[in-house]
């Protein structure tokens, strides 16, 4: 295939998102990657112990699959869930904590905090943080969500969760709203099993889906390994093509880039060349994966093509938007306000 110049048309990247073992490259992974092309990567505390380093391999990843602009994720949302921290960088309080502080000071300082993370990710060159999350726990959930949420009010989770996109976006990082369509029910923990909702629609539809419907604008989502028996009572979100097409893309009508969360998790079952080409065909965009073992990312490789093209326009637009939102700001001035709202 050739271009409309006639040039060689340049070949997709795999839809797949993977990470690496340290702070620097091994020759094989180096290896894998150049073969595998994947549309980009992910980060994890195991990467981050040191800035310089940091920066390094940020910039190794995307000279393996040749593209500059390749997407870096991580999952800095403060609190429990923190990739970067002391001594390098600064900590920012769990969601619940900022959400605790008055109306409208809440909302200043979430976007304020993501503001800051996102000077601290832009930095380094990562440009897509896994966060906010838009989960509404309920009594007796699993605290695998707990206080990385705003809370249970839908209006309010959304009116936060909403500053911390802008937030975000106004360092030039790219936000993915979590984990749609709702992870606050779950009773068990999915990274060790399979949770099952058994919510009506019209609950979900009022409660869980509302805040993600609010911001269904925003560029990316990553979905929930939940059953939601309403819906489909046999597959997970990650992995149902109902939820996705019926909820995630027609009720809550998200149309930016889907992102599954780790295919590794103990929710979901089968090998994970299975589990992978499952998360595709179901119509997420991208297959998330985040061991580093080279075997499994081999075997998710040979399950996964490249990106369609409804994903390679969703992936434009969130990079155009990503660059137009990037506005300059006051670090220091930011840093004394953040502080001082916190402090209350």
């Amino acid at each position: 295939m050739s271009d409309e110049r006639g040039r060689p048309a340049a070949k997709a990247p795999r839809a797949v998102v993977f990470g690496c073992a340290g702070e620097r490259l091994s020759a094989a992974e180096r290896d894998f990657f150049a073969a595998a092309d994947p549309l980009g990567f992910i980060l994890f505390r195991r990467n981050c112990r040191d800035p310089a380093r940091l920066f390094d391999l940020v910039a190794a990843l995307r000279d393996s699959v040749g593209r500059g602009d390749a997407p870096v994720l991580i999952d800095q949302e403060g609190g429990r869930v923190a990739r970067l921290g002391p001594p390098h960088w600064r900590s920012y309080p769990a969601a619940a904590r900022l959400a605790e502080l008055p109306d409208p000071l809440a909302a200043e300082a979430v976007r304020l905090g993501a503001r800051l993370i996102a000077d601290d990710l832009a930095a380094l060159g990562i440009t897509v943080d896994c966060a906010p999350v838009l989960d509404l726990p309920v009594p007796g959930a699993d605290r695998v969500i707990g206080d990385r949420a705003y809370g249970n009010a839908p209006g309010r989770v959304a009116e936060l969760g909403r500053a911390a996109c802008e937030g975000f976006l106004g360092g030039g990082v790219l936000p993915v709203v979590k984990h749609i369509p709702g992870h606050g029910r779950a009773l068990v923990d999915s990274h060790r099993e399979c949770p099952r909702v058994a919510a009506t629609r019209e609950a979900l539809a009022q409660t869980d889906f509302a805040p993600f419907h609010a911001l269904a604008g925003m560029p990316w989502a990553m979905t929930a390994h939940v059953v939601f028996a309403a819906i489909d009572p046999e597959a997970p979100a990650t992995l149902s093509a109902a939820v996705i097409g019926e909820a995630v893309r027609g009720e809550i009508g998200f149309d930016g880039v889907l992102i599954s969360d780790d295919v590794s998790m103990g929710a979901l079952g089968g090998r994970l060349g299975v589990r992978a080409a499952g998360v595709v065909a179901a119509g997420c965009d991208l297959v998330l994966h985040c061991s580093a073992e080279i075997a499994e990312m081999e075997e998710i490789a040979a399950a996964v093509g490249p990106v369609s093209a409804a994903t390679a326009a969703r992936l434009k637009r969130g990079e155009a938007l990503r660059r137009a939102s990037a506005v300059p700001f006051d670090r220091a001035a930011a840093e004394a306000r953040f502080d001082g709202l916190v402090a209350r």
